[in-house]
């Protein structure tokens, strides 16, 4: 896969960086311990929003002091580092774009400021809920199919579905700077995320100066789902691998992004 360097991130406006890091800078904090042990949902339902720095910046505004900021070590953004696997006709992309129930995501991704790398499976559960199936690797194992690794995703897989694990390949590397807002109130999360950064072996491709939005809660009527309603802002049906997929590889139907796509996600640079 071709690594992310900095002339691609230095590329990128930093206008929604700006209204994010000015977003987190006084709220209250709250530790990585706290989250996991008050409000970390594994079983969730996601909803995703897609803001200009003016509509996030109204949107924190409107979120009030219930919601708390994770922080790490004095850090309240984070470079997140994923790669994603799928087969080599991207069987999980086409089956996420038909909408089917069973339906799986499988990412190696790795938290660069912290020093944490994990695997993972995001499977669909009841009523469309996303399930995350999770262990933890050595960083020296990032993006790699090891053996355990396998051995886990066979059994989340047989368990979830009662499907064999097909054979995969790494198909998408993807970055991006995020925050994450916590309501340790009600286990609701707010995570933000900019600079996206996409790249295969062939390419990468910068998003747009927006901010990624996406809410976190036990039955997806949430604080802030409310204050996004409020605000007028839809929801919008995307995945940022599906996306990344369909900038990177446009011979591939992307039918249930197309307005997403040509509306928000035209790259701003493309290095071949």
């Amino acid at each position: 896969m071709t690594a992310l360097d900095s002339r691609t991130r230095n590329a990128i406006s930093a206008g929604a960086r700006t209204a994010l890091e000015e977003a987190v800078a006084h709220r209250e904090p709250i530790s990585l311990q706290e989250v996991v042990s008050e409000a970390a949902l594994q079983t969730r339902v996601d909803k995703k929003f897609v803001l200009t720095p003016q509509q996030f910046t109204a949107l924190s505004e409107r979120l009030g002091e219930k919601f708390k900021i994770m922080q790490i070590d004095g850090l309240r953004t984070f470079r997140y580092e994923s790669v994603y696997f799928d087969t080599e006709d991207f069987e999980q992309y086409r089956a996420h774009r038909q909408g089917r129930r069973r339906r799986y995501k499988v990412r190696s991704r790795t938290y660069a400021d912290t020093g944490l790398s994990m695997f993972e499976i995001k499977t669909k559960g009841l009523r469309g809920a996303t399930v995350k199936h999770r262990i933890q690797q050595e960083m020296h194992e990032a993006g790699k199919l090891t053996v355990d690794n396998l051995q886990f995703l066979g059994s989340v897989l047989h368990s979830e579905y009662g499907q064999q694990v097909p054979e995969l390949h790494p198909v998408l590397d993807s970055a991006y700077t995020r925050a994450t807002f916590v309501n340790p109130i009600d286990s609701e999360r707010l995570t933000c995320d900019v600079e996206l950064e996409y790249a295969n072996a062939n390419k990468q491709i910068n998003g747009p100066d927006l901010i990624v939005v996406e809410t976190k809660s036990a039955d997806g009527r949430g604080a802030s789902d409310r204050a996004l309603a409020e605000l007028g802002i839809r929801e919008v049906s995307m995945s940022k691998y599906c996306i990344g997929v369909a900038l990177l590889n446009p011979h591939l139907p992307a039918n249930r992004w197309s307005r997403l796509l040509q509306q928000n996600f035209v790259p701003d640079q493309t290095l071949g």
